[in-house]
């Protein structure tokens, strides 16, 4: 005589969402206790609100030649005025957004590649993983400065757009890799073997099973793309790659190079874009430092209690 054996297996719940509610307030306190990732969101938030509010903060049109050359600092113009007789201050307050535009867009394309390209080759495996590891070492092996002068020389003064395509095509290989390898580490994990037992198909396991697992890395790497896009727009623009007639940070350290402003004993106009970029770039540093902290910790900082 059979003996049937009924098992009855309750489907797996998905966390509750206090849980992940929890999660995510535990990670919101973690970086309000760093003074890094403080100062990090308190100078991105400074630059953001300059950048909305550019018209409103802006005294003159940044363009307009109304006013005698090589001014000193004063009431009516805090920061003097250029060679060509625009305000300075005006010029910084309204190139914020095209500088900020720049690290964000190009940080978060140059991300989205990394992600693909990466993780793809990890989960895949096999050819995939040998062509996409090829193509990644390939960008990784090739001098950047110099690809970057050759693809934005070779493309003209395309504003912007040229400018993202430039610092994306140098900017993301080093983040792939990065996600090659810890996702490679998450392959062979449980949690994954399960999901494929249920019958899950790869795109689904990869967005919701495997990059959840990855997000401090990922934002980690935006953070540097993001960083990178900041010095290497300021960096091509600066040497005339960009569109001069854009207001940025690098144009106007380009027309500041371009006419002496330093001989002509307008220091100010040198220094001005130049601290703004120095600034922003802190900022995405010292957040990416706090997330890599939070992820890592080995890196956390010993704080010693009071006796």
């Amino acid at each position: 005589m059979a003996v049937r054996v009924v098992i009855d297996v309750a489907p797996m719940e998905a966390p509750p969402a206090s849980t992940r509610a929890g999660v995510l307030g535990a990670v919101g306190l973690a970086l309000l206790r760093s003074r890094k990732a403080m100062f990090g969101v308190a100078m991105l938030a400074f630059f953001s609100l300059v950048a909305v509010l550019a018209p409103v903060i802006a005294p003159y049109d940044p363009h307009a030649l109304q006013f005698d050359p090589i001014l000193g600092p004063s009431a009516q113009h805090l920061l003097g005025t250029t060679s060509f007789g625009q305000d300075i201050f005006s010029q910084l307050v309204w190139s914020t957004r095209q500088s900020l535009v720049l690290a964000i867009v190009a940080g978060l394309v140059a991300t989205l590649i990394s992600v693909i390209v990466g993780v793809s080759a990890a989960y895949l495996g096999g050819l995939w993983d040998h062509v996409l590891n090829l193509f990644t070492d390939v960008f990784l092996v090739i001098p950047t400065l110099p690809l970057m002068i050759v693809v934005a020389a070779y493309a003209g003064s395309g504003g912007v757009a040229v400018l993202i395509a430039v610092i994306v095509l140098t900017g993301w290989s080093y983040g792939a890799r990065q996600l090659r390898s810890q996702a490679l580490s998450l392959r062979n994990r449980e949690f994954l073997e399960a999901a494929r037992v249920r019958g899950e198909r790869r795109p689904y396991i990869i967005v919701f099973e495997v990059l959840p697992n990855m997000t401090s890395l990922i934002v980690a790497i935006f953070l540097g793309a993001a960083l990178y896009a900041v010095l290497a727009a300021a960096g091509l623009q600066f040497i005339g790659l960009g569109d001069p007639n854009d207001l940025s940070w690098g144009t106007m350290l380009y027309w500041a190079q371009a006419n002496g402003a330093l001989l002509a004993g307008s220091p100010i106009w040198v220094l001005a874009p130049g601290i703004c970029i120095a600034l922003l770039g802190a900022a995405f540093a010292l957040l990416n430092y706090a997330f890599d902290e939070l992820s890592n910790p080995a890196l956390r900082p010993v704080r010693r209690k009071k006796a």
